[in-house]
This record gives C-alpha cells, structure tokens and sequence, in this order.
C-alpha cells in the first residue's frame, strides 16, 4: 500500500485552491508551512490539513500511527470500507502524487500516480494528537483500487477531488459517497523507476 507520496504544491496555486474552495487559511500560514518533498515516508514529518475553528490550517504530522499495542509497527494505511468516521479526527493529506511499487527485489519498480485534472489531490485520512514528546501523527484511509491503480495494486488510498475537501472534513456527505476509487482515466500513471527482477 502507500507509504509513500510526493508533496510539490506551489503556496500560490495552494492559497488559490482554498480560496476557490472557500475553506479559509489561518492568516498566519505561509509557505513555509508547505514544504517540498520528492518523498514522504512513513515516520516522515508531512502538512496535513485539518479543521481549527473557521480555518482550515496546515500541521506538521508525522505520517504513521502509533501502534495500538506493544507489537507491530505504525498504523500507515487504514481500510475504510464498512467504517464510520463522524467520530473521529478527520483531515487531508495534500498531495502532487502518490506512489506505489511492483516486484519482489530491491529496488521494485516505482509508479507515481497524479490526478489528471488538478494541480494536486488530497488523501482522505485520520489524526491523533501527539503524546509525550511525539508529534501528532495521521495514516491515510485506503479502499478499492480503482482501474487506474488495479493493473499496479491490489488496494489505492482514497484520493478526493478538491470539491470533496469541506465534505470530508466536515462529514457532510455519507463516507460510502467520499471513500471510493475514482472512475478511471482520472490519475495518470508512469513508471519512475523499473524493477530489479
């Protein structure tokens, strides 16, 4: 699944999006709170976006949950099918692509997958604040592959077209509606690395 995607979103086309979008930007965010990155791993630090009163702002997160017992690693993807999600922290993870990988040796083949019409996409995903002196963390919400990411893999994070943001994040629409691959044709795929098999 994924575990790791790309963040090259200008601050200029970002700050136009909400806007367009009207989600509001806390007047003190710049684009520092954007930063750049060819690849944001699990355990990584990432902007995630969440609601904070009137605004929608950006957070440092690291990207993983902690596990839920003594065993086992972070919590990074997370099903969504058959789920309710009214309770719990809702937010987005931007994104300018996602990756997914093929083969059986290292390095694997590395596909990179963006959305077709839009500068860049957001992940469906869920957050816990930081305890002791951890950051907060989120994990990504997954579901069916859509016939874009079915030849790649057998599962695809829910990526949401901007129009979907303020629903998501206030749960205005039922999660069935949100958490679903997109119809194909809508994220490009190329292949930024071949496999060592």
């Amino acid at each position: 699944m994924c575990n790791d995607y790309e963040q090259h979103i200008a601050w200029a086309a970002y700050r136009r999006m909400m806007q367009e979008l009207e989600l509001g930007i806390p007047p003190h965010q710049s684009e520092f709170d954007l930063p750049q990155a060819d690849d944001i791993r699990i355990g990584d630090l990432g902007p995630v976006m969440r609601v904070r009163g009137e605004h929608v702002e950006l957070v440092q997160m690291q990207f993983g949950l902690p596990p839920a017992g003594p065993k086992g690693g972070p919590v990074f993807n997370f099903r969504s099918e058959g789920r309710s999600f009214a309770n719990s922290r809702r937010c987005l993870v931007p994104a300018s692509a996602f990756f997914e990988f093929t083969g059986k040796k290292y390095p694997k083949a590395k596909h990179r997958f963006t959305l077709d019409d839009a500068a860049f996409m957001a992940i469906a995903g869920l957050w816990r604040e930081g305890t002791g002196n951890n950051p907060p963390a989120f994990a990504m919400l997954t579901t069916a592959p859509g016939e874009d990411v079915a030849p790649i893999h057998d599962r695809q994070v829910a990526v949401l077209r901007p129009a979907q943001w303020a629903a998501w994040l206030h749960l205005s629409l039922p999660e069935k509606e949100l958490l679903r691959p997109l119809p194909g044709g809508s994220l490009a795929v190329e292949t930024v690395r071949q496999s060592s098999d």
